[in-house]
């Protein structure tokens, strides 16, 4: 299935963390928090202006993107758990 967010709407796979920390401590599934960093999957056509008109998102498929703590609503798509947010909720691309 293909899936291409509307407007100003970006598809977000979350990038995974380490398991183990710097020092060789390995972290337990439970004591994991979602990572907030991801990779974007797909993005909208813009965001459409007061009059009428279109603007490009500043992001493109590929860039690697830091978002808010609640960003987003959790969706799966071909059985990969993804996040779809408005753009305004990406903080800024890594890289």
């Amino acid at each position: 299935m293909k899936f291409r967010p509307l407007h100003d709407r970006v598809l977000v796979k979350r990038v995974e963390e380490e398991a183990k920390t710097k020092g060789g401590i390995i972290i337990p599934d439970t004591a994991k928090e979602k990572p907030q960093e991801g990779e974007v999957v797909a993005v909208g056509g813009g965001a459409i202006k007061d009059d009428g008109g279109v603007r490009a998102l500043d992001v493109k498929a590929g860039d690697r993107i830091l978002f808010g703590k609640w960003s987003g609503t959790e969706v799966t798509v071909d059985g990969q758990d993804l996040l779809i947010m408005k753009e305004s909720d990406i903080l800024g691309i890594v890289g």
